[in-house]
């Protein structure tokens, strides 16, 4: 069952909106698609400008007018995505039809400089070659990148991908403990795995069920710091930490200014729907008293 459960593990990414989801890479079959739609767009385009070329330029001196359609034809070729792509944070009008988003690789929006990289790569690899090298590049790289991508540090998504469920809801009685947590350590396929466990778990047996919760909490609470509070069943140490996790990702979205209390208004896991009997919440560390004074004096009692 834990096999099943890690080889459905998404693609997590930011989109250009900055915000954190669970996506799909872009297949290369639905970017082949967006990609003609831009190409029958850059071709209506050009059509017209030639036209107006044909009538207005070429009754001036014959280089100036060639210079002029050379200058026009790159300007529409090359200007066609980098200024949609840098207007609409990622996307043409091929992608906007087909549900397609350019991301840089570290999760940010798509930058003018990564833009121009992969529309004057893209005059070559698509253009030039008949888009050749952009087919074998994206069926060899992992992520599905063409020759711009790699050189421009951007990576194509689907915004159409299934719907996840939210992440599970702070269990107040543990938020004390999931604000100091220490989460370098944990690795998305970890944190997947916890995800995926909370919102099958119904449909598991309570054999299977339980097994599957200790086996998951154990392995997440060796990766992190400090641990769990004793007696905490394990259903609650996951949904803790996976709503503190997410979070700190959103925090890092936000602009700078001070930070936001934190607020967790998705309903709760549905696993299990009430605490257990023996479940008695932990209570925040009481404070310590400070030392008495050293200088020798004493307060009458």
């Amino acid at each position: 069952m834990l096999v099943a459960l890690v080889g459905m593990v998404p693609e997590t990414v930011v989109t250009g909106d900055a915000v954190v989801l669970d996506v799909q890479i872009a297949q290369l079959p639905v970017r082949a698609v967006g990609a003609m739609i831009d190409i029958a767009v850059i071709m209506i385009g050009y059509i017209i400008g030639v036209i107006l070329w044909a009538t207005t330029i070429t009754q001036f001196d014959e280089a100036l007018s060639a210079a002029v359609l050379i200058i026009f034809t790159l300007l529409v070729i090359i200007g066609y995505p980098v200024v949609f792509e840098t207007a609409t944070r990622g996307r043409t009008l091929g992608k906007m039809a087909m549900g397609l988003r350019v991301v840089s690789d570290d999760g940010g929006p798509e930058r003018f400089r990564q833009a121009l990289f992969r529309a004057l790569a893209g005059f070559v690899e698509i253009w030039m070659f008949m888009g050749g090298p952009a087919v074998i590049c994206s069926l060899i790289s992992p992520r599905g990148k063409r020759i711009g991508d790699v050189f421009a540090g951007t990576v194509v998504i689907s915004e159409r991908g299934p719907k996840l469920p939210p992440p599970p809801v702070m269990p107040p009685a543990l938020t004390w403990w999931a604000s100091s947590l220490e989460l370098s350590a944990l690795t998305p396929d970890q944190a997947e795995l916890a995800r995926q466990f909370l919102a099958r778990a119904p449909q598991l047996t309570p054999e299977v069920r339980n097994d599957m919760a200790y086996r998951i909490a154990s392995d997440i609470a060796s990766r992190i710091s400090p641990p769990p509070p004793p007696g905490v069943p394990p259903q609650y140490v996951l949904a803790a930490v996976l709503a503190e996790r997410h979070r700190r990702e959103l925090a890092r979205l936000r602009p700078s200014g001070p930070p936001a209390p934190p607020t967790y208004s998705v309903p709760p896991p549905s696993y299990p729907a009430t605490p257990p009997a023996s479940y008695s919440p932990p209570l925040p560390p009481a404070p310590v008293a400070p030392p008495p004074p050293t200088n020798g004096f004493v307060p009458p009692s």
